[in-house]
């Protein structure tokens, strides 16, 4: 099994995962040339509606199907026991096979491996993949009753043992580029975690990421990323136990810091922080290699300040842009790129 421990990163960059393109190829051709330590796949969510957030995950749980006329996916009417009863047959019997993601679900993925397959020895030493986070798909999914499945136990942990197998599926896809396989489980709904209409207590958000994150290292020699890219609970995230921490650097660093003693005991037990440097969504296109840079430094500085060795800092960390890019127009999320790329070598 991998000792994260002995991971470094050193402001290495990778992205988080949509991005605006429609052409898989050149947008695999152009995540090489810009992340080529840490390629990542692409999903092309103007390109298919097999590739949203959501749908582009839903492959082999049974018991779900895409509702007609729209872009969400529902609880299927049509006989839900026997669904599931299929679908816990094919998970108890860990075929992973069964929960593939299909070229149609996914054709960056497929673009990027073929790259990459192609001549292994330009990129590495990782390959990083991505999937919807267990809280995330289960509140972003409605039952008969209209309330999100996070209320309802049964279809709640249905969903998140459909997530671990399909990440386990692709960790050993990705494993087949002959990289070190690092996994990011996408969890935007938990920007919002804490307030009055959060569903969901504490413990579950931990209960919920724990049992992907050791289903996987069960299994497989994967890092686990947990992406958030708004304000959370950070010391919540961290207790569950991933190998590495994706947050919001340029809009929410200060609330990130507000939990010292966790970001410290994570860093010191082996883990990694992704910054989320270059913005996405408030990207306005003047932003300068410069001003990143400063920014960063300025998040390890204050790192240094609460006992953190600076060169222990640079080892574990690695840098993103702030969210996925699928909401930008093609120019921008290429400049977010660009930035990042520059960013990193500055870093170094």
């Amino acid at each position: 099994m991998i000792n994260r421990k002995d991971t470094e990163f050193r402001f290495t960059a990778t992205g988080i995962g949509s991005i605006p393109s429609l052409d898989a190829r050149e947008s695999c051709l152009n995540i090489l040339k810009r992340t080529p330590g840490i390629p990542f796949w692409p999903q092309l969510v103007k390109k298919s509606l097999l590739e949203d957030f959501f749908i582009q995950f839903s492959e082999g749980l049974t018991f779900l199907n895409v509702k007609e006329g729209a872009r969400v996916l529902e609880v299927s009417s049509s006989e839900p026991e026997s669904r599931l009863t299929e679908f816990y047959e094919h998970f108890l019997a860990e075929d992973t096979g069964y929960f593939r993601i299909s070229r149609d679900h996914a054709a960056g993925l497929y673009e990027l491996m073929d790259l990459v397959s192609g001549e292994p020895g330009q990129y590495g030493p990782f390959i990083k993949g991505h999937t919807v986070g267990p809280v995330s798909f289960a509140a972003g999914i409605k039952g008969a009753d209209g309330r999100p499945l996070l209320s309802n136990p049964d279809l709640k942990d249905a969903l998140t043992k459909g997530i671990a197998i399909k990440a386990l599926w692709q960790a050993g896809e990705l494993a087949r580029s002959g990289k070190r396989v690092i996994m990011f489980l996408d969890e935007p709904y938990l920007s919002g975690f804490g307030s009055a209409f959060s569903p969901i207590e504490r413990h579950e958000v931990i209960d919920m990421l724990k049992e992907v994150i050791d289903y996987l290292r069960e299994r497989s020699d994967v890092l686990i990323g947990i992406h958030c890219c708004g304000n959370t609970d950070w010391s919540m995230i961290i207790d569950a136990d991933p190998d590495i921490i994706n947050f919001d650097a340029f809009a929410f660093m200060d609330y990130f810091l507000l939990y010292p003693d966790a970001v410290s005991r994570f860093i010191n037990s082996g883990g990694s922080i992704a910054w989320g440097i270059v913005p996405t969504s408030d990207f306005k296109g003047t932003e300068t290699v410069e001003e990143l840079r400063l920014k960063l430094e300025e998040g390890v500085a204050r790192l240094k300040h609460i006992g953190l060795d600076p060169d222990l800092v640079a080892r574990r960390s690695l840098i993103t842009p702030a969210c996925g890019m699928g909401t930008m127009d093609e120019k921008s999320s290429n400049r977010v790129l660009e930035l990042l790329s520059l960013v990193s070598e500055e870093m170094k």
